[in-house]
């Protein structure tokens, strides 16, 4: 897999779990913000800045 496929992958699982976290509203969900923690750090150190595509 290339670099790039990857990222394009990774942003998808980005967005799906931001999408996700607007439709919840205001309920906390630990095990979602952990997994957008931590695709947020992958997508960091390929170089992706998340602040462009975060809701």
């Amino acid at each position: 897999m290339e670099k790039e496929e990857l990222i394009a992958i990774t942003i998808d699982k980005y967005a799906d779990l931001q999408r996700i976290k607007e439709y919840n509203g205001d309920v906390k969900n630990k095990e979602l913000d952990y997994q957008i923690k931590t695709v947020t750090a992958k997508l960091s150190s390929l170089g992706v800045n998340v602040e462009d595509i975060t809701l």
